[in-house]
């Protein structure tokens, strides 16, 4: 399986779509069209380990909410990201069994190494 969770707003995302060489063999889900669902976010964090692991700490509104003067648990992480899409770190590439979050350059090289 090959997906990517993005946003087709974020050039970021864009820009490493094209530099990966994201196809029709892709399966995409813009995020701000089409809400992740409890069972895709329970899947990715099952391949990534914790719900923190794909929360965005840039996220606008992670410092108008207040949050980060606050102790968030692994649920508040999972509630952040079902109820507003900006709080998912992205991309989120799954290759097969794989999972790739965010957009440093680590996880770039990364992605670019498994899918040549």
């Amino acid at each position: 399986m090959k997906k990517v969770y993005y946003l087709s707003t974020c050039d970021t995302c864009k820009r490493i779509m094209k530099d990966v060489g994201v196809d029709d063999t892709f399966e995409k889900q813009d995020i701000k069209t089409e809400q992740i669902t409890t069972s895709q976010l329970e899947a990715m964090r099952g391949l990534s380990g914790s719900y923190e692991a794909l929360f965005s700490r840039v996220a606008r509104k992670y410092k108008s909410l207040g949050l980060k003067d606050k102790n968030l648990t692994e649920d508040d992480y999972k509630n952040y990201i079902l109820d507003e899409y900006t709080f998912l770190k992205r991309p989120v590439f799954i290759i097969d069994n794989e999972i790739f979050v965010g957009n440093s350059k680590k996880t770039v090289e990364a992605l670019k190494e498994t899918l040549l």
